[in-house]
């Protein structure tokens, strides 16, 4: 209880929020026309404009983002750092497994048109590989949603440590995470896909971040983040099916933690 007082009140010390946008750097790559309207209808729980913008991502930067899946924020990131800036995917090790290797070539094949994503840079990142970009030469590296997976494959701190390393000094690692309250049991971490704000800030903090904000961009308060399958039970996946799905789908996406950490 009083390591959670403690992290609690450092974090609203750290806490700033997300800066208003008039018209922001990424309004156009939002509203493009080649982004699904199934993807659009997202940006209410995922809020890509103000949460870039508290990450301090802009046009003229590299900025990798780990794990990116089948490329939600790929839309966004990459037309507007195309001709100005860097986008990197870290994706799978495509010798891990063959569904790995499929999953490479797939996101290669999806985002191939030039025209719309620019020059796309591919770096590797999984576990016991992270040749992510060269070490110290991004401005910025996000990853949404994912600690969950490194943390049950028992790898969470090696990923964070491949963060630091990939950064520039005075770099940014941003993290947006589904967020378990403080007062249930760590055991929780491993099977329901949240994550407490106490641990991933240890992660960063013992690789070498030092936390410099966070926001409630991402909160959802409706999300109650007990299911009996976890996280997934939310949209978009529905674990359950046809089951209760009116009752989730008004609850919407999962509540996020959503973390600014500088490489000094």
């Amino acid at each position: 209880m009083i390591r959670s007082i403690a992290f609690a009140t450092a974090l609203a010390v750290a806490a700033v929020s997300a800066p208003a946008i008039a018209a922001g750097p990424f309004d156009a790559a939002i509203a493009g026309p080649w982004r699904k309207p199934a993807d659009k209808a997202r940006d209410q729980y995922r809020n890509p404009a103000e949460t870039l913008a508290f990450f301090g991502v802009k046009p003229g930067q590299t900025v990798v983002e780990v794990s990116p899946g089948g490329g939600w924020y790929t839309e966004i990131l990459a037309p507007a750092m195309k001709g100005n800036g860097k986008y990197v995917a870290g994706l799978a090790n495509p010798l891990a497994s063959v569904n790995a290797a499929k999953s490479v070539e797939s996101f290669k094949a999806k985002y191939a048109d030039k025209a719309i994503y620019g020059d796309i840079g591919i770096g590797t990142f999984g576990k016991g590989v992270a040749d992510i970009v060269a070490p110290g030469s991004a401005d910025v590296v996000l990853t949404f949603r994912n600690v969950h997976n490194w943390h049950m494959g028992d790898w969470d701190q090696e990923a964070f440590n491949a963060f630091f390393k990939a950064l520039k000094p005075g770099g940014t690692l941003g993290v947006v995470e589904h967020r378990l309250p403080e007062a249930r049991p760590d055991a929780d971490q491993k099977k329901s896909g949240y994550m407490k704000a106490s641990h991933v800030r240890m992660l960063a903090e013992k690789a070498g971040f030092k936390l410099v904000g966070s926001s409630e961009v991402n909160a959802n308060p409706k999300d109650t983040k007990d299911y009996p399958k976890g996280v997934w039970t939310l949209p978009p996946t529905f674990t359950e099916g046809d089951t209760d799905r009116a009752k989730y789908a008004a609850i919407g996406e999962s509540d996020r933690m959503t973390l600014k950490f500088m490489k000094p």
